[in-house]
């Protein structure tokens, strides 16, 4: 616990020497990433709600939101894929 704020102290000290510029597109991905984790579970959540109707069962956790975020389109196929083959 304790490494992890010393990581989180370190870096947001280095974030201060950022010049207005940098900390703007900073601060822009930082938050585009976070719309797409939360729109990943929104997703996964619907997916979960649908698939509950046809007797499928798609498990909504951490690792299936993140690679919906990071993957997009084949991520949502791979996490199906895995659902219901598994």
């Amino acid at each position: 616990m304790k490494l992890a704020l010393y990581v989180i102290g370190i870096i947001l000290l280095l974030f201060l020497f950022l010049n207005k510029q940098s900390k703007v597109k900073v601060i822009e991905l930082f938050s585009i990433w976070w719309f797409r984790i939360a729109m990943a579970f929104v997703v996964l959540f619907g997916i979960h709600v649908i698939s509950g109707f046809f007797g499928f069962y798609v498990p909504v956790n951490i690792l299936s939101g993140l690679m919906i975020a990071t993957l997009g389109i084949p991520g949502i196929l791979s996490v199906l894929l895995i659902s219901f083959v598994l």
